[in-house]
C-alpha cells in the first residue's frame, strides 16, 4: 500500500528556513505560511498561496488574523491585494510605531 500524497503548496524551504519543511502543518500553520509569504515572497509565491488556500482565506488571515507584518509588507499586500484597505488590517492598527494621543 502506497502512502497517501501530501499536498503542500509549491513553496521553497528557504521561507520556512527554521521549522523542519517536510513536517509543516500547511493547514493549521496557515497564518504563519500567509504572513511569511506577504513578508518575504514575490508575486509568484503569492500566486501559490492563493491557488493553496484560496483567495478568500488568505485575504481575511491578511485583514483579521496576522498580528503583525513590517510596513514593507503591510504596503506589499496592499499592491497584491487591491480589495484590501490597511485601516482595516488588524497588523496596521496594532503597529507599535504609530503615533499616540496621551491625554
Amino acid at each position: 500500500m502506497e502512502a497517501p500524497i501530501k499536498h503542500i503548496p509549491n513553496l521553497h524551504p528557504k521561507f520556512f528556513w527554521e521549522f523542519r519543511f517536510d513536517e509543516i502543518d500547511w493547514n493549521g500553520a496557515y497564518k504563519m505560511v500567509i504572513g511569511r509569504i506577504v513578508e518575504r515572497g514575490s508575486q509568484d509565491e503569492i500566486d501559490e498561496i492563493v491557488r493553496f488556500y484560496g483567495r478568500e482565506k488568505v485575504i481575511k488571515a491578511i485583514r483579521n488574523e496576522i498580528y503583525f507584518l513590517p510596513n514593507y509588507a503591510i504596503e506589499d499586500a496592499l499592491k497584491f491585494f487591491p480589495e484590501l484597505k490597511k485601516e482595516e488590517m488588524y497588523c496596521y492598527l496594532n503597529r507599535k510605531d504609530k503615533p499616540y494621543d496621551w491625554i
